[in-house]
This record gives structure tokens, C-alpha cells and sequence, in this order.
């Protein structure tokens, strides 16, 4: 099972992400959760501390990997490079583990200019193809809002687009911006799910700025969830009713995705 998690920023993405995450690991399932968004958040949705997330450092930023893999030094001017390089082993070797969810963090790729196809943004779009293609595991991509390291090739095997949203106009286009970069990469069905809910106005504001997107659930503005950030734990083990929500949410998931 391959989910891909966008949107806003400052929608709950990633706390969704850390959720769903936990929830697969709790039924026993391999799950690798994979932080591809540059403001990478999601080890503390996780539940792991920021001591322990700082041994899995960004795979963007290890250039001697980087130059080992790809033959070509990232930032170095010119030159060739591979365009294929290995990949099957990072995973494994770059990962840290919690509470049965190892988590890997792409980072971002620094680009020297606009258009550039530098040897670690090549990395990065070969990890997330192995990911998604051969990997045996539930894979839950954190994206930007950008899913700028998908490919045609890996966006259409992802069993699920998942937009999280929040009652605002900013954050329904910011849905739409992403429905249509997928269905750009041969997506059929892109899905969403609504946060920080606290009327039922709020509900029916998203539905009907959805267009032909699916709802999956919905989560309320929580105290709890909060004060979870705050403190720098996961949802999982600091908001029970997110932990319900989430459930429903995940329910709905595995039913559309056996449907496929």
C-alpha cells in the first residue's frame, strides 16, 4: 500500500500522516514513513524526540552518498552523472525506528538553478520510484504541496491521494492545484480529508468547493492535538478522539483502495 499526504501548509498533514502511520504499525503491518516535505516535521508526529530524529539526517545533504551513488559531487559544476543509481539500500540504512514505523527523511535537493537536474535530486526521485514500484511495505509519503518528486511512472501506482484540508479558500485551492498536478501524472481519484472542523458549516463549506474529490472523514479542531505539538508528541499517544477520527478515516481508505 503506497499513500501519498498533501496540502497546505499548517493544515495537519503531517499529523495525519503520523497517525495513519501508527495506526498500520499497530496492526502489525512494515510500515516506512517517508518526510518529503522540506520542512520536514514528521518524526515528532511520530512520537519520536528531536535527540532521536536528528540520526536520520536528511539523504538531500549526505553528498558523499550522494557522489557515491550518482558518481557526480552535488553542487559541483558540469560533469555527468547516473541517472539510475542504487537505491534498495537506503531505506534500511538511513531509517530510524519507533513504535514499529521507521521513518526516512528525503530533505530538499539545492538546486543551483531553476530547471537544474542535479545528482541529489535524481536520488531522490529514484528512492521514492523504488519506494513505490518494488517496495513490499505501507509507504506513507509527507509531501509538499508540489509532490514535486513524483514522475508519471510513480504517481499512478500510489494506491491513494490524500489532500487534507481546512475550512478556507486558500486551503480548497491549494486542493485543486493538487488534484490537477495528479491527474497531470495519470492519478484518477484524488481524496480529502477535512481538519480542524469546528461547525458543521465547516463541513459543508468544503463539500461544496470539492468539486469531484471524495471525502474520506473529517477531524475536529482539537485541544488536544494542540497541546500534542506543543509538547512535541505524537497524536497517537496524546489526542484519543484524533486517534477515533483517524480510525474512521482509515477505515474509509482501506475500502476505496480494495474497491481499486
Amino acid at each position: 500500500m503506497k499513500i501519498a499526504i498533501t496540502g497546505k501548509g499548517g493544515v495537519g498533514k503531517t499529523t495525519l500522516a503520523g497517525l495513519l502511520a501508527r495506526l498500520y504499525a499497530a496492526e502489525g503491518r512494515t510500515v516506512l514513513a517517508v518526510d518529503a516535505d522540506p520542512d520536514a516535521n514528521l518524526a515528532s508526529s511520530l512520537g519520536i524526540s528531536p535527540e532521536e530524529a536528528a540520526k536520520a539526517l536528511p539523504l538531500a545533504e549526505q553528498t558523499d552518498m550522494i557522489e557515491e551513488r550518482t558518481g557526480s559531487r552535488p553542487g559541483a559544476p558540469g560533469g555527468m552523472f547516473r541517472i539510475n543509481p542504487k537505491v534498495d539500500d537506503i531505506p534500511e540504512k538511513y531509517s530510524i525506528r519507533r513504535d514499529g514505523v521507521r521513518l526516512l527523511i528525503m530533505g530538499k535537493s539545492k538546486e543551483a538553478a531553476a530547471g537544474c537536474y542535479c545528482p541529489e535530486h535524481v536520488l531522490l526521485r529514484r528512492l521514492i520510484s523504488h519506494l513505490i514500484l518494488r517496495s513490499n511495505e505501507v509507504v506513507i509519503l509527507d509531501m509538499e504541496a508540489g509532490i514535486e518528486h513524483l514522475t508519471r511512472g510513480t504517481a499512478g501506482s500510489v494506491d491513494a491521494f490524500i489532500v487534507v484540508v481546512e475550512p478556507g479558500q486558500r486551503s480548497l485551492q491549494t486542493a485543486h492545484h493538487v488534484e490537477n498536478l495528479a491527474k497531470g501524472l495519470g492519478v484518477k481519484q484524488v481524496f480529502v480529508v477535512g481538519n480542524k472542523i469546528q461547525r458543521d458549516t465547516d463541513k459543508a463549506f468544503i463539500e461544496k468547493n470539492l468539486g469531484d474529490m471524495q471525502v474520506l472523514g473529517y477531524m475536529r479542531f482539537s485541544a488536544d492535538t494542540v497541546q500534542a505539538d506543543l509538547d512535541g508528541r505524537s497524536a497517537f499517544d496524546a489526542a484519543p478522539a484524533a486517534v477515533d477520527e483517524a480510525k474512521v478515516i482509515k477505515a474509509a481508505l482501506d475500502q476505496m483502495i480494495q474497491k481499486k
